[in-house]
Protein backbone atom coordinates (compact mmCIF):
# COMPACT_ATOMS: atom_id res chain seq x y z
CA UNK A 1 0.00 0.00 0.00
CA UNK A 2 2.84 2.56 1.04
CA UNK A 3 4.33 2.17 -2.88
CA UNK A 4 1.30 3.97 -4.07
CA UNK A 5 2.87 7.07 -2.70
CA UNK A 6 6.50 6.91 -4.50
CA UNK A 7 7.19 6.23 -8.15
CA UNK A 8 8.38 3.03 -7.51
CA UNK A 9 8.61 -0.05 -4.90
CA UNK A 10 12.54 0.60 -4.93
CA UNK A 11 11.93 3.62 -3.86
CA UNK A 12 9.08 2.90 -1.25
CA UNK A 13 11.54 -0.33 0.12
CA UNK A 14 14.67 2.25 0.37
CA UNK A 15 12.32 5.14 2.50
CA UNK A 16 11.01 1.83 4.99
CA UNK A 17 14.58 0.71 5.33
CA UNK A 18 15.67 4.40 6.24
CA UNK A 19 12.63 4.75 8.66
CA UNK A 20 13.81 0.71 10.25
CA UNK A 21 16.91 2.30 10.64
CA UNK A 22 16.62 5.57 11.94
CA UNK A 23 13.45 3.60 14.82
CA UNK A 24 16.88 1.33 15.84
CA UNK A 25 19.14 3.90 16.18
CA UNK A 26 16.93 5.86 18.37
CA UNK A 27 16.00 3.59 20.38
CA UNK A 28 19.27 2.04 21.14
CA UNK A 29 19.95 6.02 22.24
CA UNK A 30 17.10 6.18 24.36
CA UNK A 31 18.20 2.61 25.99
CA UNK A 32 21.40 3.78 26.26
CA UNK A 33 20.27 6.71 28.61
CA UNK A 34 17.47 4.72 30.40
CA UNK A 35 20.04 2.33 31.57
CA UNK A 36 22.68 5.31 32.13
CA UNK A 37 19.88 6.61 34.58
CA UNK A 38 19.04 3.86 36.33
CA UNK A 39 22.39 1.95 37.23
CA UNK A 40 22.91 4.34 40.15
CA UNK A 41 19.71 3.73 41.79
CA UNK A 42 19.79 -0.31 41.49
CA UNK A 43 23.35 0.20 42.35
CA UNK A 44 22.26 1.91 45.77
CA UNK A 45 19.07 -0.82 46.18
CA UNK A 46 21.85 -3.42 45.56
CA UNK A 47 24.59 -2.18 47.87
CA UNK A 48 22.05 -1.98 50.54
CA UNK A 49 22.02 -5.76 50.64
CA UNK A 50 25.05 -6.11 50.98
CA UNK A 51 27.08 -7.55 54.14
CA UNK A 52 29.87 -5.62 56.07
CA UNK A 53 32.72 -8.06 55.28
CA UNK A 54 31.37 -7.43 51.23
CA UNK A 55 31.74 -3.69 51.53
CA UNK A 56 34.66 -3.52 53.50
CA UNK A 57 36.30 -5.92 50.89
CA UNK A 58 38.36 -3.59 47.89
CA UNK A 59 38.44 -6.43 45.83
CA UNK A 60 38.57 -4.63 42.35
CA UNK A 61 36.31 -4.26 40.08
CA UNK A 62 33.84 -4.72 43.04
CA UNK A 63 31.07 -6.66 42.21
CA UNK A 64 27.61 -5.93 41.36
CA UNK A 65 25.39 -8.18 42.52
CA UNK A 66 25.70 -8.86 46.70
CA UNK A 67 27.61 -12.35 47.29
CA UNK A 68 25.78 -12.76 50.67
CA UNK A 69 22.50 -11.02 50.87
CA UNK A 70 21.69 -9.73 54.17
CA UNK A 71 19.10 -7.36 55.70
CA UNK A 72 20.05 -4.27 56.61
CA UNK A 73 16.64 -2.60 56.90
CA UNK A 74 16.74 -4.36 60.15
CA UNK A 75 18.68 -1.84 62.22
CA UNK A 76 15.55 0.36 61.76
CA UNK A 77 13.27 -1.81 63.53
CA UNK A 78 15.33 -2.45 66.48
CA UNK A 79 14.53 -0.62 69.76
CA UNK A 80 17.91 -0.56 70.83
CA UNK A 81 19.40 1.40 68.34
CA UNK A 82 16.84 4.01 67.38
CA UNK A 83 17.08 5.86 64.22
CA UNK A 84 14.13 8.15 64.13
CA UNK A 85 13.85 7.65 60.26
CA UNK A 86 10.15 6.39 60.56
CA UNK A 87 9.57 10.01 62.12
CA UNK A 88 11.02 11.62 59.39
CA UNK A 89 9.10 10.27 57.04
CA UNK A 90 5.40 10.33 58.93
CA UNK A 91 6.73 14.21 58.91
CA UNK A 92 7.18 14.59 55.14
CA UNK A 93 3.55 13.09 54.20
CA UNK A 94 1.70 15.00 56.85
CA UNK A 95 3.08 18.00 55.72
CA UNK A 96 3.11 16.75 51.75
CA UNK A 97 -0.88 15.62 52.60
CA UNK A 98 -1.51 18.89 54.20
CA UNK A 99 0.27 21.16 51.66
CA UNK A 100 -0.59 19.66 49.00
CA UNK A 101 -4.32 19.94 49.88
CA UNK A 102 -4.33 23.56 50.41
CA UNK A 103 -2.35 24.02 47.48
CA UNK A 104 -4.71 22.23 45.60
CA UNK A 105 -7.81 24.78 47.17
CA UNK A 106 -5.72 27.77 46.27
CA UNK A 107 -4.72 26.78 42.87
CA UNK A 108 -7.84 25.63 41.45
CA UNK A 109 -9.74 28.81 42.68
CA UNK A 110 -6.68 31.05 41.52
CA UNK A 111 -6.96 29.25 37.77
CA UNK A 112 -10.64 29.21 37.43
CA UNK A 113 -10.73 33.18 38.79
CA UNK A 114 -7.72 33.82 35.42
CA UNK A 115 -9.43 31.44 32.90
CA UNK A 116 -13.16 31.92 33.14
CA UNK A 117 -13.77 35.19 35.46
CA UNK A 118 -13.47 39.08 34.33
CA UNK A 119 -11.94 41.29 36.83
CA UNK A 120 -10.08 45.08 36.61
CA UNK A 121 -6.44 44.16 36.02
CA UNK A 122 -6.63 40.49 35.74
CA UNK A 123 -4.07 40.10 33.13
CA UNK A 124 -1.51 42.81 34.97
CA UNK A 125 -1.70 40.49 37.92
CA UNK A 126 -1.86 37.07 36.24
CA UNK A 127 1.92 38.82 34.51
CA UNK A 128 3.45 39.99 37.37
CA UNK A 129 2.62 36.30 38.67
CA UNK A 130 4.36 34.78 35.88
CA UNK A 131 7.08 37.17 36.06
CA UNK A 132 8.04 35.84 39.76
CA UNK A 133 8.66 32.62 38.19
CA UNK A 134 11.82 34.13 36.74
CA UNK A 135 13.32 34.45 40.48
CA UNK A 136 15.02 31.86 42.41
CA UNK A 137 13.70 30.19 44.91
CA UNK A 138 16.42 30.25 47.13
CA UNK A 139 16.38 33.98 46.61
CA UNK A 140 13.03 34.20 48.73
CA UNK A 141 14.33 31.88 51.78
CA UNK A 142 15.69 34.85 53.87
CA UNK A 143 12.82 36.69 53.58
CA UNK A 144 10.35 33.97 54.25
CA UNK A 145 12.69 33.04 57.16
CA UNK A 146 12.34 36.13 58.91
CA UNK A 147 8.56 36.34 58.72
CA UNK A 148 8.50 32.97 59.84
CA UNK A 149 10.84 33.89 63.03
CA UNK A 150 8.45 36.85 63.40
CA UNK A 151 5.28 35.25 63.39
CA UNK A 152 6.86 32.30 65.79
CA UNK A 153 6.64 29.62 63.71
CA UNK A 154 9.83 28.02 63.93
CA UNK A 155 10.17 24.56 64.86
CA UNK A 156 6.58 23.85 63.79
CA UNK A 157 4.14 22.22 61.09
CA UNK A 158 2.57 25.73 60.37
CA UNK A 159 6.47 26.60 58.83
CA UNK A 160 6.56 23.54 56.72
CA UNK A 161 3.46 24.25 55.06
CA UNK A 162 1.71 27.68 54.92
CA UNK A 163 5.13 28.52 52.79
CA UNK A 164 3.80 26.10 50.09
CA UNK A 165 0.48 26.61 50.15
CA UNK A 166 0.77 28.52 46.48
CA UNK A 167 2.33 27.98 43.39
CA UNK A 168 2.52 30.10 40.38
CA UNK A 169 3.79 27.46 38.28
CA UNK A 170 0.26 25.06 39.53
CA UNK A 171 -1.57 28.11 39.05
CA UNK A 172 -0.57 28.85 35.33
CA UNK A 173 -0.84 25.08 34.48
CA UNK A 174 -4.08 24.81 35.52
CA UNK A 175 -5.27 27.65 34.49
CA UNK A 176 -3.71 26.29 30.71
CA UNK A 177 -6.30 23.54 31.18
CA UNK A 178 -9.19 25.31 32.28
CA UNK A 179 -8.97 27.80 28.79
CA UNK A 180 -9.18 24.57 26.78
CA UNK A 181 -12.48 23.98 27.76
CA UNK A 182 -15.28 25.36 25.61
CA UNK A 183 -16.67 28.78 25.91
CA UNK A 184 -19.92 27.34 24.82
CA UNK A 185 -20.42 25.03 28.13
CA UNK A 186 -20.00 28.32 30.44
CA UNK A 187 -22.63 29.92 28.29
CA UNK A 188 -24.90 26.89 28.71
CA UNK A 189 -24.39 26.38 32.24
CA UNK A 190 -25.06 30.20 33.24
CA UNK A 191 -28.33 29.99 31.02
CA UNK A 192 -29.38 26.96 33.22
CA UNK A 193 -28.59 29.11 36.31
CA UNK A 194 -25.75 27.65 37.82
CA UNK A 195 -23.11 29.38 39.84
CA UNK A 196 -19.67 30.00 38.76
CA UNK A 197 -18.27 27.93 41.86
CA UNK A 198 -20.93 25.00 41.21
CA UNK A 199 -19.62 25.03 36.79
CA UNK A 200 -16.77 24.44 38.15
CA UNK A 201 -16.95 21.50 40.39
CA UNK A 202 -19.51 19.90 37.75
CA UNK A 203 -18.02 20.71 35.11
CA UNK A 204 -13.83 21.98 35.41
CA UNK A 205 -12.90 19.71 37.95
CA UNK A 206 -14.14 16.29 36.46
CA UNK A 207 -12.58 17.54 32.87
CA UNK A 208 -9.29 19.12 34.03
CA UNK A 209 -8.84 15.46 36.99
CA UNK A 210 -5.60 14.13 34.65
CA UNK A 211 -3.88 17.88 35.43
CA UNK A 212 -5.61 18.12 38.87
CA UNK A 213 -3.92 14.61 39.56
CA UNK A 214 -0.42 15.34 37.69
CA UNK A 215 -0.51 18.57 40.18
CA UNK A 216 -1.19 16.34 43.34
CA UNK A 217 1.67 14.12 42.42
CA UNK A 218 4.20 16.34 41.28
CA UNK A 219 3.05 18.03 44.79
CA UNK A 220 3.50 15.68 46.72
CA UNK A 221 6.69 14.52 45.57
CA UNK A 222 8.33 17.94 45.58
CA UNK A 223 7.28 17.71 49.20
CA UNK A 224 9.37 14.99 50.19
CA UNK A 225 12.19 16.07 48.31
CA UNK A 226 12.06 19.25 50.03
CA UNK A 227 15.62 20.27 51.74
CA UNK A 228 16.44 23.73 51.80
CA UNK A 229 13.43 25.28 53.41
CA UNK A 230 12.67 22.02 56.20
CA UNK A 231 16.65 22.59 57.03
CA UNK A 232 16.32 26.28 57.62
CA UNK A 233 12.90 25.91 60.11
CA UNK A 234 13.74 23.40 62.12
CA UNK A 235 16.02 22.30 64.72
CA UNK A 236 14.01 19.46 66.70
CA UNK A 237 14.40 16.01 65.87
CA UNK A 238 10.71 15.39 66.22
CA UNK A 239 10.18 18.07 63.29
CA UNK A 240 12.73 17.12 60.62
CA UNK A 241 11.57 15.72 57.07
CA UNK A 242 13.09 12.95 55.68
CA UNK A 243 15.14 14.63 53.72
CA UNK A 244 16.97 16.46 56.15
CA UNK A 245 16.82 14.01 58.42
CA UNK A 246 18.47 11.90 57.23
CA UNK A 247 21.45 13.73 56.16
CA UNK A 248 21.51 15.41 59.79
CA UNK A 249 21.15 11.53 60.94
CA UNK A 250 24.22 10.45 59.23
CA UNK A 251 26.42 13.45 60.44
CA UNK A 252 25.27 12.73 64.34
CA UNK A 253 26.56 10.24 66.33
CA UNK A 254 24.26 7.17 65.51
CA UNK A 255 25.42 8.23 61.79
CA UNK A 256 29.15 7.94 62.44
CA UNK A 257 28.95 4.20 63.57
CA UNK A 258 26.44 3.32 60.59
CA UNK A 259 28.32 1.80 57.29
CA UNK A 260 27.83 2.01 53.92
CA UNK A 261 25.40 -0.59 53.16
CA UNK A 262 23.35 0.93 56.09
CA UNK A 263 23.29 4.22 54.48
CA UNK A 264 22.26 3.13 51.13
CA UNK A 265 19.85 0.99 52.73
CA UNK A 266 17.90 4.15 54.52
CA UNK A 267 18.16 6.05 50.90
CA UNK A 268 16.40 2.84 49.19
CA UNK A 269 13.77 3.13 52.34
CA UNK A 270 12.84 6.84 51.39
CA UNK A 271 13.74 6.47 47.79
CA UNK A 272 11.04 3.62 47.14
CA UNK A 273 7.69 5.22 47.76
CA UNK A 274 8.68 8.12 45.23
CA UNK A 275 9.91 5.61 42.93
CA UNK A 276 6.52 3.55 43.18
CA UNK A 277 4.59 6.63 42.95
CA UNK A 278 6.37 7.14 39.78
CA UNK A 279 5.67 3.96 38.31
CA UNK A 280 2.10 3.88 39.49
CA UNK A 281 1.23 7.31 38.34
CA UNK A 282 3.38 7.64 35.54
CA UNK A 283 0.13 7.80 32.92
CA UNK A 284 -1.50 10.80 34.72
CA UNK A 285 1.53 12.31 35.18
CA UNK A 286 1.75 12.07 30.94
CA UNK A 287 -1.58 12.59 30.53
CA UNK A 288 -1.64 15.86 32.20
CA UNK A 289 1.42 17.45 30.69
CA UNK A 290 0.45 16.32 27.37
CA UNK A 291 -3.46 18.22 28.12
CA UNK A 292 -0.97 20.82 29.32
CA UNK A 293 -1.71 23.59 25.92
CA UNK A 294 -0.18 27.16 25.63
CA UNK A 295 -4.23 28.18 24.60
CA UNK A 296 -4.28 31.94 25.62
Amino acid sequence: MEAQYFENAKEARAYKTRKIIKDILLYLVLTFFAVFTVIPFLWMILYSFKSLGEIQDLTVPATFLPKDWTNNFQIFFKNDYYIPIWRYMFNSILVGAVSTGLSLIVTILAAFAFARLSFRGKEVIFSLMLATMMIPGEMMIITNFTTVSRLGWLDTYTALIVPFISSVFYTFYLRQNFRQIPDELYYAAKVDGISDFRYLLKVMLPIAKPAITTITILSMIGSWNAYIWPRAVTSSKSMYLVTNGIMRMFQSEAGDTLTTNYKMAAMTLVSLPLLIAFIVFKKYIMRGVSRAGIKG
